[in-house]
């Protein structure tokens, strides 16, 4: 009983944290959950190389 309620938890974050991947060939944007679907890892392009999209959030930390 304790795995299937780490299980399920895990589930729930995943779908929460969506990340998005781009195309390098193209700059087709891609969900990781688009492309678990798929039976492999291709863009519509046909290339097979992405990079993870950055969020535009700014972080600034104070120097010590």
């Amino acid at each position: 009983m304790v795995e299937d309620n780490e299980t399920d938890s895990v589930e729930e974050t995943s779908e929460k944290f969506e990340v998005i991947y781009s195309c390098l060939r193209c700059a087709t944007n891609v969900t990781n959950t688009e492309l678990s679907r798929l039976p492999e890892i291709k863009c519509i392009c046909g290339f097979r190389v992405f990079t993870k999209a950055r969020p535009h959030i700014v972080r600034t930390v104070k120097a010590i």
